[in-house]
């Protein structure tokens, strides 16, 4: 699957490719002028589980996967056997349809096949994407947030749609920035909670300063 999937998914191969790219993104854009970075680090819920057979189908289908790998993939995923076992203790088996196997060498092709098309549609705003770890990065300029703020809600109503929960108390905002005047921004919400975190990093000073709940 790699082999025909892999010119259209994320170029990201591994933790140090994505931490490599977010950098040269942010520091590129903190060299202009009146710019500064929010950086959005999501953390969902159980993500491997949260898979949902027919729709990665209807996304393998999308990449051009042959029909039946898409069928082998599906009757894989759908239908499956499982258990705990705690010392002489077995719990009863139940029937799986929902989420990809732990520890499986398949689960995190499948998991970024399966959130290929959750995009960013402005280019001031980054998504990157490894495995079931998500960074929004908005290269922002004079202090407007519109297409940030925008794109966060988009998300929202893309994962919600595909069964993915962000557990909003271990998603944490950063505003990374180099103004020497600096305006208080209210941090970003999701369904009425507003993520954990937010902070301004003053690399000039090397300092980091918590927001002023008042803002």
């Amino acid at each position: 699957m790699k082999n025909i999937t892999g010119h259209l998914l994320d170029p990201l191969q591994s933790v140090d490719d994505a931490v490599n790219m977010g950098l040269h993104l942010i520091l590129h854009h903190l060299d202009k002028i009146g710019t500064y970075v929010r950086i959005l680090f999501m953390y969902f819920s159980s993500a491997l589980n949260t898979i949902i057979p027919r729709l990665l189908q209807t996304n393998l289908i999308q990449l051009f996967i042959p029909s039946s790998i898409c069928q082998w993939i599906t009757s894989f995923l759908t239908n499956r056997q499982q258990l705990v076992r705690m010392r002489e203790f077995t719990s009863n088996r139940r029937t799986i349809s929902t989420g990809a196997p732990q520890g499986c060498i398949l689960s995190p092709l499948l998991f970024s096949l399966h959130t290929n098309d959750c995009t960013s549609k402005d280019p001031s705003v980054k998504l990157l994407k490894f495995v079931d770890d998500t960074t929004v990065i908005s290269l922002i300029k004079d202090g407007d947030e519109v297409a940030y703020r925008q794109e966060v809600i988009e998300l929202a109503v893309w994962y919600s749609h595909n069964n993915l929960e962000l557990n909003t108390l271990k998603t944490v905002e950063m505003i990374v920035d180099f103004r020497e005047k600096k305006i208080c921004t209210p941090p970003t919400h999701h369904h009425g909670k507003h993520c954990n975190d937010s902070r301004v990093i003053d690399l000039k000073r090397l300092q980091t300063t918590e927001d002023s709940p008042d803002c």
